[in-house]
């Protein structure tokens, strides 16, 4: 439930190669910059939430480090001492606007459980309650690759559905989605619009990533394919494009727009949190008819729909559901370990319900409906 209905919310992401300089330190005439849209847009009666990158880089940058390492205790020491250097910078940039910011760092520990994702959505609703202006980074100082976001495109997506915003801006390098990469291809035209993520525009990601940042399209693709479904328009944008947020949220075409359906699919905050906030452990693949059974019918997943499955995972976890081309279709939780589904692979019902091992995957779904969240 939202704090004030009177005010919109907004999300705004910016990426490394964004926020700092050709020389990865802080760009602070942008900063200020920002500062300035954002009371902009406040003053139009939008909440604003911060998602940012660069830590490490500024961190580096104090540090008079010229090349990023690439061991994982010089990075985490690099973003403890950057994520000191970046608040103090955003301070900055807001004091001439008498806006208060704060500091959130994240990891994915903080997320997978289901009470700390409370927690940290009621902090931020308290924030915007208070007027202040969030700004929420990953906490590189302690994550490590089982409990990382990687990439600060998920993370936006996730606190855009923690407050349940309006609208979610991603600031990059390039001016939006395109239908191939403009540097390999002089044909590529920029997609202003895009309605459903299926394989073509997947495809069309590639997988550039910045010399500074640790995401790429693609993450961005997956990003906006989870706010589509929750009902949250994305914006993909050249960061550095003059007055670029306040012309989003004034609804001028700044980019690529992930248009969100008016009527979102029944997305709860549980499903919300499956979606985002874990990793995969695993992935199961469907034939022609459990696809239909989960996008058409709205139905559970149930082990005989099954022909594949991929990874170690156990009960509870989080697992992708991908169609027999690869594509991911849905992801839900599963009631049932990898070591069992494999041995139901190609078998019908019958057979399961004979089999005393399997007998326990005829009586209840491998997802159930309650925690499956369909991207289609």
């Amino acid at each position: 439930m939202r704090v004030d209905q009177r005010r919109k919310r907004l999300v705004v992401k910016i990426g490394s190669s964004t926020l700092t300089t050709s020389e990865s330190s802080i760009d602070y005439d942008f900063l200020c910059d920002l500062a300035d849209q954002v009371q902009q847009v406040r003053a139009r009666g939008w909440d604003v939430v911060i998602v940012t990158s660069a830590a490490i880089a500024c961190g580096l940058e104090a540090l008079g480090i010229t090349k990023r390492p690439s061991d994982m205790p010089s990075l985490q020491a690099a973003a403890s001492v950057g994520q000191s250097a970046l608040s103090t910078a955003y301070a900055k940039a807001f004091e001439p606007f008498d806006i208060t910011t704060s500091v959130v760092l994240l990891t994915r520990r903080d997320t997978a459980d289901r009470t700390a994702y409370l927690h940290a959505r009621d902090t931020l609703h308290q924030l915007l309650a208070w007027s202040v202006v969030p700004i929420v980074n990953e906490n590189d100082t302690v994550s490590v690759e089982q409990i990382r976001f990687g990439d600060n495109d998920t993370l936006a997506a996730l606190v855009a559905c923690l407050i349940e915003a309006d609208l979610m801006v991603i600031l990059s390098d390039v001016d939006g989605l395109y239908t191939a990469n403009p540097a390999l291809d002089p044909s590529a035209s920029l997609m202003e619009r895009v309605e459903r993520v299926d394989s073509a525009v997947m495809g069309s990601a590639g997988d550039a990533v910045s010399g500074v940042g640790s995401g790429g399209m693609i993450t961005k693709i997956r990003a906006a394919r989870v706010l589509i479904a929750a009902g949250i328009p994305m914006i993909i944008a050249q960061g550095r494009r003059p007055h670029c947020i306040v012309d989003a949220v004034e609804g001028q075409s700044v980019g690529t727009l992930f248009v969100a359906p008016e009527r979102p699919h029944a997305i709860t905050p549980k499903k919300l949190w499956i979606a985002l906030g874990d990793s995969p452990r695993g992935r199961v693949c469907i034939d022609k008819g459990a696809y239909q059974a989960l996008v058409e019918e709205g139905r559970s997943l149930l082990a005989v729909g099954i022909v594949g499955v991929e990874g170690s995972f156990d009960y509870d976890d989080i697992v992708d559901v991908v169609d027999e081309t690869g594509y991911v279709v849905a992801r839900g939780r599963s009631s049932v370990s990898s070591d069992l589904l494999e041995l139901a692979v190609g078998r019908d019902r019958e057979e399961i319900k004979q089999n005393s091992l399997l007998a326990i995957l005829d009586e209840r779904p491998v997802i159930h409906r309650d925690e499956l969240v369909v991207f289609e």
